[in-house]
């Protein structure tokens, strides 16, 4: 018999990850292309995938995403300001080309859900962000998924905006709510802010402790909101290595001592699978269970 196959889209805004995996969950074969059209880019996911014969898929989208099985628009990318992607089926083309079972949800819960199985489920309790391009959080409670019409958006809660953020009357670039988390965090932000990447920044440059107090606001919300085990910052913002200690800093001072949590170097932390392999690794897990459904 041959060994069972499963398969994990990350649709993402920039681009699309296409992976095949095994029943060990290893990468089996895997590409990438650039986010153009609805058109052709589900096209080519389409085609990568034909070539398997697959037990099942799973799709972590960009959003927001209509999650409610109830829906009309179930599986819909929806309101989404990407040009070309509002209200476009994502979920109905793989379904109807690859006639397997396929699983949709966010790309930040797929990203949380391959943090739980990278911690061999010891973890039920856990807050995913994605800081990045835009921001997107998934959570787990108890091992299941947090949402009740739809997934959270905790990328667009309000923020307190920062002394050197309003000095500078610098409002956001979230085209919804200027100074939400997103509009003032994410990756674009810091280029808006000082006109340069954010690679190309200096260490000792402000922006970094800007950046970082927005993000311990987010930690501070997550725990108590959720009071999660653990608090994944994941996204291309944190993997500047100096940035979780930042963020370290300010939850301490706005956190206060109010509430018990575990050592922060445990507590808020960066992913556990390298790469930002952990949407691959959890849609390929929600492939098999759906495969099983």
């Amino acid at each position: 018999m041959s060994e069972k196959l499963y398969a994990s889209l990350e649709a993402g805004g920039t681009k699309f990850v296409c992976a095949v995996g095994n029943s060990s969950f290893e990468v089996v074969e895997k590409i990438q292309f650039p986010t153009t059209t609805p058109a052709e880019t589900i096209g080519q996911a389409i085609d990568f995938f034909s070539k398997f014969d697959l037990a099942g898929l799973a799709i972590g989208s960009f959003g927001p995403l209509d999650i409610a099985h109830s829906s009309e628009t179930y599986g819909y990318i929806t309101t989404t300001p990407k040009p070309h992607w509002a209200n476009v089926d994502l979920l109905g083309p793989f379904k109807e080309a690859l006639n397997i079972p396929v699983y949709v949800t966010t790309d930040v819960n797929s990203s949380a859900f391959g943090e739980i199985v990278a911690r061999n489920h010891q973890v039920k309790n856990l807050v995913y962000y994605t800081i990045g391009t835009g921001i997107g959080a998934g959570v787990i409670q108890d091992g299941l998924f947090i949402g009740g019409q739809g997934h959270p958006e905790m990328g667009h809660v309000p923020v307190a905006v920062h002394d050197l953020d309003r000095e500078a009357d610098f409002e956001g670039i979230c085209p919804f709510h200027g100074d939400c988390l997103e509009g003032m965090a994410a990756g674009p932000s810091l280029e808006a802010r000082t006109g340069i990447r954010g690679e190309n920044i200096s260490l000792d440059s402000d922006v970094w402790d800007i950046q970082a107090s927005y993000i311990a606001q987010a930690a501070v919300q997550a725990t108590l909101t959720f009071r999660p085990q653990v608090i994944v910052f994941g996204g291309g913002v944190m993997a500047q290595e100096h940035m979780v200690e930042r963020v370290h800093k300010q939850f301490e001072k706005m956190l206060n001592g109010y509430l018990p949590v575990p050592d922060l170097k445990d507590y808020i932390v960066t992913p556990a699978v390298a790469d930002n392999g952990s949407a691959t690794l959890g849609n390929f897990v929600l492939a098999k269970e759906v495969s099983e459904s």
